[in-house]
């Protein structure tokens, strides 16, 4: 199937000069989205993986049926203060400012084999900085996967050492 086709691109938004990719149409179609996650599924179902994890919230989206698909846990990553229970934090710098991911600290039992999901891969941070918790908790951190990768701000780059799966690069 051809994902891009299913991604609608919106531009001028969030600001000027930006053409958002959006991942809403791919969701809605049903067809489409379980392709996508079965694709993704495919891609790491020798991979032993014990728990996806995403990041909020396009993550949650996509991680929560790779998980179901490959039969493993799932783990949110969270803005700060929405998870209930104990947490680690791990902040990074942004473009304009600072950012900071939770995880609960119980999350990830040491040596747990994790995949990463999101909707896009753009300059890698916040992957990088769900990569920091889950290793910091002592998980191995085995593959990443995303529906987009935007090739031209390199996150691919900050990202090297790990396996990477997308769906769609533009």
């Amino acid at each position: 199937m051809d994902f891009k086709e299913k991604i609608r691109v919106i531009p001028n938004f969030p600001s000027e000069g930006i053409r958002f990719k959006d991942i809403t149409t791919l969701l809605k179609d049903g067809a489409a989205f379980r392709c996508a996650i079965n694709e993704i599924g495919k891609k790491f179902a020798d991979k032993n993986i014990d728990l996806v994890v995403g990041p909020e919230a396009r993550g949650f989206a996509i991680g929560a049926p790779v998980a179901y698909v490959l039969g493993a846990g799932f783990v949110p990553v969270r803005k700060p203060g929405k998870l209930p229970a104990e947490t680690i934090d791990f902040s990074y710098d942004l473009e304009y400012g600072k950012d900071t991911l939770e995880i609960h600290k119980d999350a990830i039992p040491k040596g747990s084999r994790v995949l990463i999901v999101d909707d896009l891969l753009a300059t890698g941070g916040t992957t990088k900085a769900t990569i920091n918790l889950v290793e910091g908790l002592g998980g191995k951190v085995v593959g990443l996967a995303f529906v987009i990768e935007l090739s031209y701000l390199n996150g691919s780059q900050l990202l090297k050492d790990y396996d990477i799966t997308t769906l769609v690069t533009y």
